[in-house]
């Protein structure tokens, strides 16, 4: 019997933005099967019971695209028994550690330098337009996992929204799942119970301000336009998906149907 996952995560006291993604359609008519694939924000601040329900789910690997600085930030995932775990850092739209100091300290000067006037949704299509061209090693090593040997699994980064978003939008385009639908999954992670929660230090009467989290909030939302980018970039650079991931990720269409067969129902 299928499990059922729930679209939101109840049970998930410190894991935010988890969700299964299986049941999206494919352009021939088929469904991404239930249980193989989440999506989350990091595990670092997964509570027992979040431990127990995640360790429910089988997983086989759990893929973070957190770099040093988001370790450094967070905490590393709490260990689920008999789960491997590969780190494989990707491009963050905030620049890691430095960034983040200036948000938890309310540094409102230097926020306005990088993020006002459109800076900040700029910053975040300049990231994936880079991610997509320079982490195909990355995205090739998490599909050619998945085709063989790596489910189920679950890709998280900090927010569950930029790096695991781009990884789960490469790894549904590779199962051929339509468009509308990869992006109606990358966007259920604006909604505001799944966004990541920002530690400041509250140091600065502005931390928490208004205009502080107004300047922060492109790089909070998932906004189509960040993920149009991304598969522009694809277009522009390869010619499409097929040839992106024949030639820029190194998967075959073997491997590619190995994915199907093993992801859809």
């Amino acid at each position: 019997m299928t499990q059922q996952i729930p679209s939101t995560e109840p049970e998930l006291t410190g894991v935010r933005n988890f969700r299964d993604v299986g049941g999206l359609p494919t352009v021939d008519g088929r469904r991404v099967r239930h249980g193989v694939l989440f999506r989350s924000g990091h595990l670092a601040h997964a509570t027992e019971e979040d431990a127990a329900f995640l360790s429910s789910l089988g997983l086989h690997t759990v893929f973070d695209f957190r770099n040093a600085a988001d370790h450094r930030l967070d905490g590393l995932d709490v260990e689920l028994p008999g789960v491997r775990n590969v780190n494989l850092p990707l491009s963050d739209p905030a620049d890691g550690a430095e960034f983040w100091r200036m948000v938890r300290d309310g540094d409102l000067d230097q926020l306005r330098s990088i993020l006002a006037d459109g800076k900040g949704a700029e910053r975040m299509i300049v990231s994936y337009r880079m991610t997509v061209r320079e982490r195909t090693a990355e995205h090739s090593r998490v599909l050619l996992s998945l085709a063989e040997e790596s489910l189920p699994a679950l890709m998280h980064c900090a927010a569950g929204k930029d790096r695991a978003g781009l990884s789960v939008a490469v790894t549904l385009l590779a199962l051929g799942v339509e468009r509308d639908a990869i992006f109606d999954d990358y966007l259920k992670s604006s909604a505001a119970h799944r966004r990541y929660k920002v530690r400041r230090s509250g140091t600065s009467a502005s931390a928490y301000s208004p205009e502080v989290m107004e300047l922060l909030d492109p790089l909070f939302d998932a906004r189509a336009e960040y993920l149009s980018a991304a598969l522009e970039t694809i277009e522009e650079t390869w010619g499409g998906v097929d040839p992106y991931l024949e030639q820029g990720l190194g998967f075959t269409p073997r491997n590619r149907e190995r994915l199907r067969e093993r992801m859809l129902d």
